[in-house]
């Protein structure tokens, strides 16, 4: 059944700390909105889908969004329970009220009325119709899970699990884990598989930089008053001091620098919790890419041709977007991918009153740099 069109003046779609940095901007500025979350509950990824050691990886002063620093006795680097908290508290400060169990599922610019028509399956059934000048995309870089095509794989005999699905080692002691991506959280699973007691490999497939958390922190200080080059030539010295040659261990460097590479093409370095020790003592094996899955049952083929056995294969492999299914008329401003086309600092402002919050992969100080000012450009506009 479809219910009547619910009218205002801003439409955002997602109810993460993007949704809820640029709900809370436009409150502060007595604009209306109305915030849809295809979830049961604000910060989804947060609060269902992260491991139990998680904490964040950069100091709180990078992490807190727009109007509303942590609080003093939070630690510098937030448990992940702590984080949750937080943005409990962010939605309640600022009367933020998201519809959940909304999943957009349509939404268009009509140019003759100019404004944005949304609609929205509700789960358990219905369709709500939603209406509104300026459309804000803030579902977030990691919407849906993503699983690489691996050949074989549906023939596994043994556990096959997305890192979203993982909470922490136990249960996992003695057995054969293989992590599948060498992100931050691929990384730190299997320092926490292997914290307990499992036999645990990970596949790194593309140069990353290593970097520890309180170099990388001290980096993004100091690119505030010295040229990024520089900054990139004393993470790289200081790490290579830190962690030594890691080539042997089957982990290449990328030429260009950490800040860099997260600056330009939205790659991250890896801020180590304890892998790299664990890796060096042997602890940990590194793989190269995966290539197959042998015969329907627990082996693993390699790039490199050689082949072992695992009882678990967890994918740290990401997340894909699906914004091109329901959004009409915002190839201007986002790609098939889901990524803004314009470059930083233009990439949240598209056209028709349409913008995108938290997906320049700047993390969740961009995310509220972005909310500001999407705030800001709707304020200067009605």
């Amino acid at each position: 059944m479809t219910t009547g069109v619910e009218e205002t003046v801003v439409i955002i779609v997602g109810a993460g700390p993007s949704g809820l940095a640029t709900a809370a901007c436009l409150h502060q500025l007595s604009i209306p909105y109305i915030i849809l979350e295809r979830e049961d509950c604000i910060a989804s990824l947060f609060n269902k889908k992260t491991y139990n050691r998680l904490h964040l990886h950069l100091a709180k002063n990078f992490c807190h969004l727009p109007h509303l620093p942590f609080p003093a006795s939070f630690p510098t680097y937030a448990p992940i329970a702590q984080f949750l908290e937080y943005l409990d508290d962010y939605a309640s400060c600022f009367k933020i009220n998201p519809r959940f169990c909304n999943r957009v599922k349509f939404a268009k610019y009509e140019e003759d009325e100019e404004k944005w028509k949304a609609e929205a399956e509700v789960v358990g059934g219905g369709v709500k119709r939603y209406e509104g000048r300026f459309l804000v995309v803030a579902t977030g870089e990691t919407s849906d899970v993503f699983i690489p095509e691996v050949d074989g794989l549906s023939e596994f005999k043994g556990e096959v699990i997305h890192s979203t699905e993982y909470k922490s080692g136990e249960g996992y002691e003695n057995k054969k884990v293989l992590v599948v991506g060498s992100g931050n959280s691929g990384m730190e699973i299997a320092l926490d598989l292997s914290n307990y007691g499992a036999t645990t490999s990970i596949v790194v497939r593309s140069p990353v930089h290593i970097l520890s958390r309180w170099s990388f922190n001290l980096g993004l200080k100091l690119q505030k008053i010295i040229p990024m080059h520089l900054v990139d030539s004393f993470l790289v010295l200081v790490n290579n001091i830190i962690f030594g040659d890691l080539t042997r261990y089957g982990i290449q460097r990328p030429q260009g620098g950490p800040i860099a590479g997260k600056v330009r093409y939205g790659k991250y370095p890896i801020v180590d919790m304890g892998t790299t020790e664990k890796i060096k003592s042997s602890e940990i094996r590194v793989l190269p890419a995966l290539k197959s899955i042998n015969g329907g049952g627990y082996e693993v083929v390699f790039e490199n041709g050689r082949f072992y056995q695992f009882d678990v294969i967890l994918f740290a492999t990401g997340f894909k977007r699906s914004t091109h299914l329901w959004l009409q008329g915002g190839d201007c401003l986002l790609n098939n991918d889901g990524l803004p086309k314009p470059m930083y600092p233009n990439h949240w402002k598209g056209e028709n009153g349409l913008y995108c919050a938290g997906l320049a992969r700047r993390g969740l100080y961009g995310a509220g740099m972005d909310a500001q000012n999407i705030a800001q450009h709707i304020f200067k506009l009605i």
